[in-house]
């Protein structure tokens, strides 16, 4: 099959997205827009088939769009198909296995990626996903292929071999800058409490103002709350105001979960959640 057109591409999804509206197989498409050709990619909710020329596909698709799946008014429209990359889809699969959504309400529209932005200056670099696995429908063609370790963990690696002093230093430097808006948590798929906890105020749990105290309690206690569970689509990088690298801090327990454990989040669908799950192979070493 060759490898679609960036056009092609679109009006395929635009085509398939028609249909699905058209058959009532869906009651909304979650997709990207732009306006007319410019500016920033956004997300848009198709309700109609003669709306469907606002999805677009480009480079700049960046948004991981399983995060609207949580949302009450969402799920209000009814049935949703939802275009998702490669990456985007592990979401799907944590999801899933954490009973918050039902894999067959749902129809998912893949799209071959290969990179937002500049692929050789992000996360695009070292994916392993480029082509949906698990998706409906797959539109485009890309090349999966998997990337040793090493090099997706390079970042935390170079962070891993200063004295503990200096990672100190890094990550005050870092938490310092946090504003304590909680756009990192907003836009992340696997945060889906209705009240999260730094919200509750009596008691208060964590410092809610933007202290270095506070904003180190909030961004650990986020971090281990995503243990073996983040799917590294790195949004909570991206939508940072302050430009805070909150992946290394999340890359320092996935690479955890894989070197102890050999799990991802969101690679294998067949595979039991690490959190909440025994096996008798389970490795002990790290107990002290």
């Amino acid at each position: 099959m060759p490898t679609l057109s960036a056009q092609a591409s679109v009006e395929q999804l635009r085509q398939t997205a028609r249909r699905l509206l058209e058959e009532g197989t869906v009651q909304v498409v979650i997709g990207y827009g732009q306006a007319s050709g410019k500016g920033p990619v956004h997300p848009v909710f198709v309700i109609r088939a003669d709306q469907v020329d606002q999805l677009v596909w480009n480079n700049q698709c960046f948004h991981n769009l399983t995060s609207y799946l949580k949302r009450k008014e969402i799920r209000a429209l009814g049935k949703a198909a939802l275009v998702v990359k490669g990456c985007d889809e592990r979401a799907l699969v944590v999801l899933e296995k954490e009973s918050q959504i039902v894999r067959n309400e749902i129809y998912v529209i893949g799209m071959a990626c290969e990179g937002v932005g500049d692929p050789l200056a992000c996360k695009c670099s070292v994916c392993e996903v480029h082509m949906p696995r698990f998706a409906d429908v797959v539109i485009g063609e890309a090349h999966n292929a998997p990337v040793p370790a090493g090099k997706r963990y390079a970042d935390l690696i170079a962070l891993m071999s200063k004295s503990q002093p200096e990672r100190m230093a890094h990550w005050m430097e870092e938490m310092k800058r946090c504003l304590k808006c909680y756009a990192c948590r907003q836009v992340c798929p696997v945060c889906y409490c209705e009240r999260c906890l730094v919200d509750k105020n009596r008691p208060a749990c964590v410092d809610t103002s933007p202290s270095l105290r506070g904003n180190f309690s909030y961004h650990i206690m986020r971090a281990f709350h995503l243990a073996a569970r983040c799917i590294e689509c790195e949004e909570c990088t991206r939508a940072c105001p302050a430009g805070i690298n909150l992946r290394l801090l999340n890359q320092s327990l996935s690479r955890a979960a894989e070197e102890h454990f050999g799990y991802r989040a969101g690679m294998d669908p067949e595979a039991d959640p690490l959190v909440g799950s025994y096996s008798l192979n389970d490795k002990e070493d790290f107990i002290k």
